[in-house]
């Protein structure tokens, strides 16, 4: 199992919001020096969100093309991205993902265009929920859809990739919902990455014992409470 640095970009800075909330966050610096931290301790990939952008508020992208130019590991980009354009305008970035949330719930039809343009392998889809109530919209949005349900429909489609957070517990250092993962797993026959509330080794080691591919590590990095020099590539459970 990778385990991926999550960087989130909110007026410039890397920032972590406690359960997703906007006026709730701790500011961690320059995104592209955490970015730089991460990669040099060994990270194989990482995850990079643009919350202005999913919230509505602005964007980040100058900062993101900095990134873009900057690193030589491979990254993924997420947040905002509800439209062709906006996708190319990701890919061209040179990501090797482009993450889409609200689109994949709300427009399986662009969902499918996406898919078409940017191919299954560089096309993520985000599964962000409270458990299994799946929110949209920068997670202020909350829907009636089975977040099950919606994993049958996505794998119908030809998605490859799911990336599932438990808004619940993302940015609390609270641990895992190991059971919610569990359901999210079985249901889930191709790629997997997860996080929300990833606090310690323990956590990484119970979600590579349910077998997922990747888990998304923002706070506990930020708080030294996982050194990813130790964990930095592929993590097997015993």
């Amino acid at each position: 199992m990778q385990v991926i640095p999550a960087v989130d970009l909110k007026g410039g800075r890397a920032v972590r919001l406690y359960e997703g909330r906007p006026e709730a966050e701790s500011v961690y610096g320059d995104p592209l020096e955490a970015a730089l931290r991460w990669q040099e301790a060994g990270a194989r990939l990482l995850h990079l969100v643009d919350l202005d952008r999913a919230l509505g508020t602005g964007d980040n992208l100058k900062a993101l093309r900095r990134m873009a130019k900057t690193l030589s590991v491979p990254f993924q980009v997420g947040g905002g991205i509800r439209s062709l354009e906006a996708l190319e305008e990701v890919l061209a970035l040179g990501a090797s993902r482009a993450v889409v949330g609200t689109v994949a719930v709300k427009d399986p039809g662009l969902l499918e265009r996406m898919l078409s343009l940017a191919g299954p392998e560089r096309l993520a889809v985000a599964l962000d929920a409270r458990g299994l109530e799946v929110v949209v919209s920068g997670w202020q949005e909350a829907t009636p859809v089975s977040a099950l349900d919606l994993l049958k429909a996505w794998a119908g489609m030809g998605v490859r990739w799911v990336i599932y957070t438990d808004v619940r517990r993302d940015g609390t250092l609270k641990g895992l919902d190991l059971e919610v993962v569990a359901r999210v797993r079985e249901a889930w026959p191709h790629g997997l990455i997860a996080g929300g509330g990833i606090a310690s080794v323990e956590d990484l080691l119970g979600l590579s014992r349910l077998g997922v591919e990747g888990a998304l590590v923002g706070k506990a990095l930020y708080e030294g409470r996982i050194p990813l020099e130790a964990v930095s590539g592929k993590l097997r459970a015993p």
